[in-house]
């Protein structure tokens, strides 16, 4: 195994599931077991079914694994009920783990608040079955539209005219820290008229944002983690419709992780395209075979990625291990403080840009952590495979801009190649430098279908 210099005891995800399924294959058929696990919400349903071992024969590792299992479901696909199929153990198991008082108890709240129904683990009687929904979205062009996209360093706004960007612009802001909801909408609105007078009307307004959104409300984002819930609920949860209803225009609201596989596909011109969008967190994206969306979650910063017990752990989620540790900024700061890096008293953007501005000035740390991030991505992809039927995979965001995003891919690539040959043809994809930064708010910007 290849192992990134700086974090030497990375233990990814698909390595303990292959050796798990090597070490049952080899069983006789009598010892081992078949177990279904399940996520569901508003009659859709996803499965993941696997050999395990018997009950009572290794337990541990069955329950072990059936929880990092039932946590990627949870956040790849969504739901707020996990059924089990097969095994009474990791049935008890996963049921004290997904509750309030249990270890999981964070997913449990996010789920039972972005569904607005009870959490439940059940024991299922017979094995379940996928029931899936696709829809189509975006590739809308017409007209004079804004494409907004939020993003926790910085905002991006595009005034798009029949498919062109004419104007775009960055600014940099602070919605993580800000507990005022007025400073986000005041953000947010000021964006949007600056990209108003830039064209003769607005048609329609789409918003790339990483969170969580039904009926193109807020129903959870990171950009209003230091908000008030009780306080300012409905003010926040209708802030995009509000915003656009001041601007005069139809909104279309989408995670920012399925607008860069939007973005993606619109570009390449077919479908089958995971988005991975590496900046103040890790957000995906993923496009169908038949060009639509799943109606799936694809909140990787949720996913395990690490195994390893004393991976860093995420200070929302309290989990260890996971994607949004590993495919962001956050990264790049553990990686470097690792390799001995100590970084002034800067806000982690600015010690972002430190580091790639090392790395493009051929400072063998900075081109390490890049490089390590690469390795991250090479075990991690096979691991997505798992789900996601990608043949394209878009690689996005504030990380992967310059020298540190070729270093990223070129050791990604290598991965792939050495240990995962089935996957070394995938498409890995990374935009010209302008859509890279931009792209996201343009893709945005076709969302809706306008007036």
């Amino acid at each position: 195994m290849t192992v990134p210099v700086l974090d030497p005891h990375f233990y990814p995800m698909i390595e303990f599931l292959e050796t798990f399924e090597r070490d049952v294959a080899a069983l006789p058929a009598k010892k081992r077991n078949r177990i279904s696990l399940s996520v569901s919400h508003g009659g859709k349903q996803e499965v993941y079914a696997y050999w395990a071992f018997r009950d009572g024969e290794d337990d541990a590792r069955n329950c072990f694994l059936a929880e990092r299992l039932a946590k990627t479901l949870l956040w790849l696909y969504g739901g707020h009920r996990i059924g089990v199929y097969g095994s009474e153990t990791v049935f008890e198991y996963l049921r004290g783990r997904y509750c309030a008082e249990g270890a999981r108890a964070f997913d449990f709240d996010f789920m039972q608040g972005v569904y607005e129904q009870p959490f439940t683990v059940e024991k299922l009687a017979e094995e379940p079955s996928r029931k899936a929904a696709s829809y189509q979205v975006g590739g809308h062009l017409k007209g004079c539209r804004i494409g907004f996209d939020a993003g926790g360093s910085d905002r991006k706004v595009s005034a798009v005219v029949d498919g062109e960007a004419v104007y775009s612009e960055e600014v940099v802001w602070h919605p993580k820290t800000q507990s005022d909801p007025r400073y986000h909408y005041n953000e947010i609105l000021t964006a949007m008229k600056t990209a108003a007078s830039k064209m003769p009307r607005v048609d329609a307004i789409g918003v790339s944002s990483a969170g969580v959104y039904i009926d193109n409300k807020i129903m959870t984002a990171s950009l209003f983690l230091k908000v008030d819930k009780e306080k300012y609920g409905d003010y926040v949860k209708n802030m995009y419709l509000n915003v656009a209803r001041e601007i005069g225009a139809p909104v279309e609201v989408a995670n920012d992780g399925d607008v860069t596989a939007l973005a993606g596909s619109m570009e390449l011109g077919e479908g089958r395209v995971l988005g991975l969008a590496m900046g103040t967190s890790e957000a995906g994206g993923y496009i169908n075979a038949e060009g639509g969306l799943n109606g799936w979650l694809s909140e990787l910063a949720f996913a395990p990625v690490d195994l390893n017990p004393e991976a860093m752990q995420d200070e929302w989620s309290g989990d260890r291990g996971v994607g949004c540790k590993y495919f962001s900024q956050d990264a790049v700061i553990k990686l470097a403080e690792a390799g001995g890096y100590r970084f002034p008293e800067e806000t982690p953007a600015e010690k972002l840009k430190e580091i790639q501005k090392l790395a493009e000035e051929g400072n063998s740390l900075a081109e390490r952590v890049f490089a390590d991030i690469g390795v991250y991505l090479g075990y991690t992809l096979p691991f997505y495979a798992r789900f996601y039927d990608m043949k394209h995979v878009l690689l996005l965001g504030r990380v992967m801009s310059g020298k540190g995003g070729a270093l990223i891919l070129a050791n990604c690539r290598q991965v792939l190649k050495e240990r995962f040959p089935a996957l070394a043809d995938l498409d890995l994809t990374l935009p010209d430098e302008n859509s890279r930064r931009v792209g996201q708010s343009i893709a945005a910007a076709s969302l809706p279908a306008g007036k």
